[in-house]
């Protein structure tokens, strides 16, 4: 294809990915993890495009993450877009989130020769939370006040506007559809909300929906409650 290098390399199976990835383990590789429904992943995709030309060396494999969700489940993506950065299989960087001055200088440090980066677990890479010394009764309180701004509260990766996953932006489709007012809170900014929530409501995923405080459930419960009239009844 016209204007697309030779070390751009869009992946449709985890064995073509295997086979890329593995064939020069000293080579720096960008991994793209982005979503078509998801207007910050095509600002983001022309970006990547460019560093592809400007490092030839680089390997750069555009990932769509919820048809290859194994490649994605692998580096704990759970938003879009996501990018990571290894050489070879060892990990020196990731990055959540549209942030292209970030990325360009993660590869810029770790092009040319020996990383500069120490490489990390996939762990490493966390959102900050918001309060670092809350204790978890104050971190306990301030989930209930979050719970209970408005009568309906959605806890999502991303905003309304630019969800960054595939069932946050469902299940906002969903809430839009059937006009129900509702706060909502991004997950990803605070990593001990996103922590919190999942203990203090049983629920290890997100998004979550919470009414009058109380959790009601995910994206597959609310679809369900709208097809039984349990939605309507609850916010009547």
């Amino acid at each position: 294809m016209a204007g697309i290098p030779s070390n751009f390399h869009v992946v449709d199976s985890t064995e073509q990915f295997q086979v890329l990835l593995s064939e020069d383990l000293k080579r720096v590789s960008l991994l793209n993890f982005w979503a078509p429904w998801a207007a910050p992943c095509s600002q983001m995709n022309e970006v990547v495009l460019e560093l592809a030309k400007k490092y030839p060396q680089l390997l750069v494999l555009q990932i769509e993450a919820e048809s290859q969700s194994d490649i994605a489940e692998s580096f704990n993506v759970e938003a879009v877009p996501t990018f990571v950065v290894l050489q070879g299989h060892n990990l020196l960087g990731q990055i959540s989130g549209a942030d292209a001055p970030k990325l360009t200088k993660l590869l810029s440090d770790n092009i040319n020769g020996v990383s500069s980066v120490k490489p990390q677990s996939h762990t490493d890479q966390q959102p900050a939370s918001a309060s670092l010394d809350e204790t978890p009764e104050q971190l306990n309180e301030r989930l209930h006040k979050l719970m209970n701004q408005d009568k309906v509260v959605l806890f999502m990766k991303g905003n309304p506007d630019q969800p960054r996953c595939g069932f946050s932006r469902r299940i906002v489709a969903t809430l839009q559809e059937h006009k129900v007012h509702f706060a909502h809170f991004d997950i990803l900014s605070d990593e001990s909300v996103r922590s919190g929530l999942k203990v203090l409501n049983n629920w290890p995923t997100f998004p979550q929906l919470i009414i009058n405080g109380e959790f009601v459930g995910g994206l597959d419960i609310v679809n369900e409650m709208v097809e039984n009239g349990e939605l309507s009844e609850l916010l009547g």
